[in-house]
């Protein structure tokens, strides 16, 4: 196996998009530090993995908050043996044009999806670099690359991403750690189709939400069908086997951002 061995850490684990990273890189051989907000998600994601005969730890932590972050890798390394994958992943939206956008939502969603993956590369930085080797996958958007209407605060926070990516592979080129971004595209999770997602939000006038949901994905993606979130854990398993591609931002969208 590709990862044999190898110990990763994926923030917002326990469904989703995380989910599927998860377990892809369980399935390549490595062993995972399930990392989310909600205790339980975590739990049930690490028990999976553990099923497919890998070591697992779940762990319920705030990635806003820089103790918490600190300890989780610490942890992390003294449960599992070390740690050489980080995927920064965990991530809010809300949806909300700009005159109505509060300063508590932007500072929010700012706070969770800019500062969280800032303090989680920070504390996953030394570890790295003791061992001369590492990978950083941060999750970034399609909205880190386009603009939508009513994500403005998002698509700020993704940009933020983007750009924290690239500027972080540049400081860390020489030691053996290279820093990409996963780009998703539209996926069948809570963002797009979940009781609040942008399929409820963006419907037509007399439109189900199912409806709103399939024409999204035929007007939007060119090849007209949904990414998957094991999509988003096959690019990361690339990105921790692929020792000279680092900087990128890699959008999985069935060709939406095409040029």
């Amino acid at each position: 196996m590709k990862l044999q061995g190898k110990v990763a850490l994926v923030t917002g684990g326990g469904r989703g998009l995380g989910e599927g990273i998860v377990k892809r890189l369980a399935e390549a051989g490595c062993n995972v530090a399930v990392v989310d907000c909600i205790e339980e998600n975590a739990k049930k994601v690490a028990a999976d993995v553990q099923a497919m005969g890998r070591k697992a730890i779940a762990l319920k932590v705030d990635v806003t908050k820089w103790d918490q972050v600190r300890n989780m890798v610490k942890e992390t390394v003294e449960k599992l043996g070390g740690l050489d994958i980080a995927v920064n992943n965990a991530g809010v939206i809300s949806i909300m044009p700009v005159e109505e956008l509060s300063e508590e939502d932007w500072d929010f969603v700012i706070d969770v999806n800019v500062k969280g993956v800032f303090l989680c590369c920070k504390a996953v930085i030394p570890h790295m670099k003791k061992q001369n080797w590492g990978r950083i996958i941060n999750t970034a958007s399609i909205a880190g690359k386009i603009g939508f209407p009513d994500l403005a605060h998002y698509t700020a926070s993704k940009f933020a991403v983007v750009g924290f990516t690239n500027a972080l592979a540049k400081e860390l080129a020489r030691t053996g750690i290279t820093v990409n971004a996963i780009c998703p595209g539209i996926i069948g999770t809570q963002m797009w189709y979940g009781g609040a997602g942008l399929a409820e939000k963006w419907k037509a006038a007399g439109e189900t939400m199912e409806e709103s949901w399939k024409r999204h994905q035929e007007s939007l993606i060119p090849q007209g069908v949904a990414q998957t979130p094991e999509d988003m854990g096959d690019l990361a398993v690339y990105f921790a086997t692929s020792p000279h591609v680092t900087g990128q931002a890699v959008a999985v969208d069935g060709g939406m951002t095409l040029g």
